[in-house]
């Protein structure tokens, strides 16, 4: 990340305090932490939790609900600590974002059963969800899959987890491609979050930014305020949260979506590899991820300003992070506990719970930004 010098000062100080080796997980015990909002951070918690339940004898509850029942909750003093897909201006002063989750929202589809991969440029795929492209087999969908691919892949160690150094994934190849799918003669079938949804927002954070001639209404994470033209097509169809919409995909025939990787991995959809500036074709892999990341800039209080026209050759121009709403104001017990479980979440030990879930560790410069923003919060 891109990072003035005085804020490399503090965070380098900070890290040094922070995470100089493992967090420490028994330094407060016998806490009940409760949170919500993003589900799209829903299953990379739901993988941490109980290893650092069983070290520290503490409770984590975290329900599900959209992103924007985080920023409710948070704005409203629900639960220590809340998680939202996009960033917003908190009704309280001492509220923070804490960028700890990254990872790919997949465009996940079902093509009932075709074979070959699915290949969007960034414009057929912002033309299909503004109602402009709406047969399989059309001209721009059919020009996006002809021809031979290139995909960058990286290295992962022996478990499975990505490598990186100072922050950066290591490439490990350029392969060609699979072939692009066979385009059936049937209506597209677009599915989109009904409940307000960070996974929403930096989605059409990617149409706005550039197609700005179609997509012209203000950011949000309501799909159907966003939504070119006065009204959604009756054609399109909605489901709430991230489980809601790959499983209504999963039995809609020609249907497209978008939903975090994990999701559309568990319902058997597929996962379309989106064109970058460079010119390839990337599939939503927590290497893509990273890699994109990397080009974003960070303010000091951990808000991300995405770089979708970076010519990484490997970005997966649709990764984001996950923030942790968190008020640096109380000092309890749970809210020690609630800093333990954050760094816990951050540490080595949890995004590679479970490789196949695709999250990406967060390092770097925006792990310097989280040090310095959890030196904020209470302390065990």
């Amino acid at each position: 990340m891109k990072l003035s010098r005085s804020i490399k000062i503090a965070a380098a100080v900070s890290a040094v305090a922070l995470f100089g080796a493992q967090p420490a997980l028994a330094d407060v015990s016998g806490q009940t932490i409760t949170g919500a909002g993003s589900s799209f951070a829903a299953p990379l918690l739901a993988a941490c939790s109980p290893a650092w339940q069983k070290a520290t004898n503490n409770t984590v509850n975290y329900g599900s609900g959209g992103s924007g029942t985080g920023r409710k909750n948070a704005d409203t003093g629900i639960g220590e600590f809340n998680f939202s897909d996009a960033s917003y201006t908190p009704a309280k002063a001492t509220i923070i974002h804490v960028p700890v989750i990254a990872a790919p929202v997949a465009i996940a589809y079902n093509l009932n059963g075709a074979s070959g991969q699915l290949y969007l440029s960034q414009k057929t795929l912002a033309d299909i969800f503004a109602g402009k492209v709406t047969k399989w087999n059309d001209a721009a969908i059919k020009a996006d899959n002809a021809g031979t691919k290139s995909i960058v892949t990286y290295k992962k160690d022996a478990k499975g987890r990505l490598v990186k150094v100072a922050g950066k994934p290591v490439v490990l190849k350029t392969v060609a491609g699979n072939p692009g799918i066979a385009l059936p003669a049937q209506d597209i079938r677009v599915i989109y979050r009904a409940d307000s949804s960070g996974t929403t927002q930096n989605l059409v954070n990617l149409f706005i930014a550039q197609f700005p001639s179609v997509w012209t209404k203000a950011s949000s994470g309501s799909f159907a305020s966003v939504f070119p033209g006065s009204s959604i097509p009756l054609s399109y169809s909605s489901a709430s949260g991230s489980a809601g919409v790959s499983a209504l995909a999963k039995n809609t025939p020609y249907s497209l979506t978008y939903v975090e990787s994990s999701y559309a991995t568990s319902n058997s959809l597929g996962k379309a590899a989106i064109k970058n500036a460079s010119g390839n074709y990337q599939l939503p892999t927590a290497g893509g991820t990273a890699a994109f990341l990397n080009s974003a800039t960070a303010s000091a209080d951990g808000k991300l300003t995405f770089n979708y026209n970076t010519t990484d050759a490997g970005a997966y121009v649709l990764g984001i992070v996950s923030y942790a709403l968190v008020d640096t104001f109380p000092n309890s017990a749970m809210a020690q506990a609630t800093t333990s479980f954050l760094k816990y979440v951050l540490s080595d030990a949890c995004p590679n719970t479970n490789p196949a879930l695709e999250y990406s560790t967060i390092t770097g410069s925006l792990l310097s930004v989280d040090n310095a923003l959890l030196a904020k919060l209470a302390q065990p």
